[in-house]
């Protein structure tokens, strides 16, 4: 039988550490589930591990795309299944780690089926909500899929706030011209393998203050040149992210520095609400404090391979 050690939990928590503590012990491989170190353009900003954290265990999905290439959650589905299907037939233990909710329950459970959308399609969706903001995305939400957005508004109404999220809802609808929950539920992935889930947790202050350190590194490891590099892009998908939104708005001119930084410390202490929110709600979870000896860890994942 194989197992999927899958490793959650909130933004700067120390996942990574324990992922290459656990790949180390049982001699096998990572794959990479954060949506945001996919793209190689974009290493400060994003937390990259280190070389040392990559030369510690073989890690897969880490800078292996471009900006400048279309890559969905339903992509990388099919591409990690792939490979976890490689890598399992050297070892029958093989860890995913990450903090992005989505794409965790991609590959966990399969991520319904979703139409190919041409390019003109999202150019002008992006065009639009650049003069028209967020409003204009749930206004469209609203009226080529009713049911859903009265879905989210009851049920999760931050994600009527999250550009990223409203964007490819209304791309859907454009451009397959049938609603976004129509597509959702029609196909679930049949894994080869059993998740065994472990989750990292940390009191809110603890959190908080761990992520305001994490950007002040940030800062001094270079994300301010970084972020200057990538202005010139700054209307791709990849770039709407936090840390490098916050930059980009002080290169506007519209912030002053102080002000981009507060953003980007409180922007991320929002995104890990978000992906507490998200992962409280996944089933069949072991969750630890954050500075729980590994060990132990170890152990009771081990325990709980031996009873399945």
């Amino acid at each position: 039988m194989n197992y999927l050690i899958t490793i959650i939990g909130p933004t700067a928590i120390g996942k990574t550490a324990l992922s290459i503590a656990l790949a180390q012990h049982f001699g096998c491989d990572i794959i990479s589930c954060d949506s945001r170190q996919f793209f190689k353009e974009m290493k400060i900003g994003t937390a990259v591990p280190s070389d040392e954290e990559l030369a510690a265990a073989q890690h897969h999905f880490i800078q292996n795309k471009s900006i400048f290439e279309s890559y969905s959650v339903g992509d990388f589905e099919q591409e990690a299944l792939a490979k976890l299907d490689e890598l399992f037939q050297k070892n029958n233990i093989q860890i995913m780690v990450g903090g992005s909710g989505l794409y965790v329950e991609a590959v966990l459970k399969g991520f319904d089926d979703f139409p190919d959308i041409d390019n003109s399609v999202r150019d002008e969706i992006n065009a639009k909500f650049d003069s028209l903001g967020i409003e204009y995305l749930q206004q469209q939400l609203q009226e080529l899929d009713s049911e859903y957005y009265q879905k989210l508004q009851s049920e999760n109404p931050q994600t009527l706030q999250n550009p990223q999220r409203m964007k490819r809802f209304v791309e859907v609808c454009i451009g397959s011209r049938k609603p976004y929950s129509s597509f959702i539920g029609k196909r679930k992935n049949v894994i080869n393998f059993t998740p065994i889930i472990i989750g990292l947790e940390a009191d809110r202050e603890i959190m908080y203050n761990r992520i305001n350190q994490r950007v002040d590194i940030m800062l001094n490891e270079g994300l301010l040149a970084e972020a200057q590099a990538l202005y010139p892009n700054k209307h791709l998908n990849a770039l709407q992210t936090v840390g490098y939104r916050e930059l980009f708005d002080y290169f506007d001119g519209k912030t002053t520095l102080d002000f981009a930084i507060e953003q980007i410390k409180m922007n991320t202490r929002r995104f890990a609400k978000r992906q507490i929110t998200w992962f409280k709600r996944t089933e069949n979870v072991s969750w630890f404090d954050y500075l729980t000896n590994r060990k132990e860890i170890i152990t009771i994942i081990e325990s709980q391979i031996q009873k399945l």
